[in-house]
């Protein structure tokens, strides 16, 4: 055993859409439809017909996410930003950018939503229900 020890997220090189789902907060249509919208967007699929990403499309669709969600981009105007990204060569810096905006934003509104219920304004649900 090393010294160092990975998460499986770390270790992990391919994903299934529940774990991508998970991951981007998306649900499965969404990646599906992105699919046919993003010609980027296109994951392999295992023996058993599965859609399998690579960490690579895992980023894409995170900044996919952001210029269509916090951005507020038209789809075709995410498939322009993308190429522009991509003929500068900028892409894979934008993509890791926008994943850490998007970790930076859920962080936030957690620590928000605990802050509410440390502050009393948000009622704890009772785990036992």
């Amino acid at each position: 055993m090393t010294a160092t020890r990975k998460t499986k997220r770390e270790v992990q090189q391919f994903f299934s859409i529940g774990d991508v789902c998970e991951l981007t907060d998306l649900k499965p249509h969404v990646l599906r439809y992105w699919e046919s919208q993003f010609r980027f967007l296109s994951p392999a699929k295992n023996r058993s017909g599965n859609r399998v990403y690579q960490r690579r499309e895992v980023d894409l669709i995170m900044l996919v996410k952001h210029l269509l969600y916090a951005e507020k981009f038209t789809i075709e105007g995410a498939r322009k930003r993308i190429e522009h990204y991509r003929r500068t060569g900028a892409l894979k810096a934008e993509a890791r950018d926008a994943l850490k905006r998007e970790t930076l934003e859920d962080l936030t509104r957690r620590l928000s939503e605990i802050a509410d219920i440390l502050d009393g304004k948000t009622d704890v649900a009772d785990p036992r229900q």
